[in-house]
């Protein structure tokens, strides 16, 4: 890793290609995570948002490149990292309820093919409390809605105590009560000092829910602050010439007092 990527940054990608059937879908990718902050990477459908998340967390293979999380490997740094996938990606058919979900969780701790002890299933259970769904603990995750789902793997995730999460579009497809939890239990990460990078789709929410901003389109194309990267120029830039879109999301930013450069 070179010398100019901080050991302190939760994580750092030097120079990073993915490609599928040898076509690049992510390319040079160099970037440093603020520790601390809720970050979310935006880009349009194909940018390789995704596959970021994936590649960093060696899910899929990198073509190139180097990954570290808190200047060391993730093998060596899994315990501190959480990782909630996209709810499409889950069989929701496995038959288990929602506590042996989140219990996923703490499988490092527990030890695989062990029994789940009260002391276990407790910190399981707190955790769905944290999330709203203490009472659906014994309800089988077929039988629960969307939202709920995604509350679900939110809790298993929240159960390791990690210092960095990767969250991969958690917002898609759930009602506005669980939105809002959702972004609540964001800002309640950041108070304790966590770091999130969340893949994200609405741009008119990104200044209100985020601090940080990656904008991808296959290359890293800005990124930093919310007030000094989400400006007019980086969006059209990432995004082409949606200008309909880019015009919706820069009156929602004037009317929340957030200026687009």
């Amino acid at each position: 890793m070179s010398a100019v990527h901080p050991l302190t940054s939760p994580l750092s990608i030097h120079d990073m290609t993915v490609a599928y059937q040898g076509r690049p879908v992510l390319w040079d990718i160099d970037y440093d995570a603020p520790a601390g902050k809720l970050v979310a990477i935006v880009g349009p459908n194909g940018a390789g948002k995704s596959t970021l998340i994936k590649a960093v967390l060696e899910l899929i293979p990198r073509t190139d490149g180097e990954v570290r999380f808190f200047g060391a490997t993730y093998q060596n740094q899994r315990s501190r990292i959480g990782y909630v996938p996209q709810r499409t990606s889950v069989d929701w058919d496995f038959p288990v309820n929602a506590l042996d979900v989140v219990a996923m969780g703490l499988y490092r701790k527990i030890g695989w093919f062990r029994p789940v002890s009260k002391a276990f299933r407790q910190q399981a259970l707190a955790a769905l409390e944290r999330v709203g769904l203490a009472e659906f603990a014994g309800r089988q995750i077929s039988e629960l809605s969307g939202g709920q789902q995604q509350r679900v793997f939110l809790a298993r995730a929240l159960v390791q105590n990690a210092d960095l999460y990767l969250m991969d579009e958690p917002f898609a497809g759930v009602d506005a009560a669980t939105e809002r939890a959702i972004v609540d239990l964001l800002r309640e990460l950041r108070s304790a000092g966590k770091t999130a990078l969340v893949v994200h789709h609405d741009l008119q929410t990104v200044a209100e829910y985020f601090d940080d901003v990656l904008l991808l389109n296959m290359r890293l194309v800005a990124s930093g602050s919310v007030e000094q990267a989400f400006t007019t120029e980086n969006l059209r830039r990432t995004y082409g010439g949606k200008l309909a879109l880019l015009d919706q999301v820069g009156h929602r930013m004037r009317h929340s007092n957030a200026v687009l450069p």
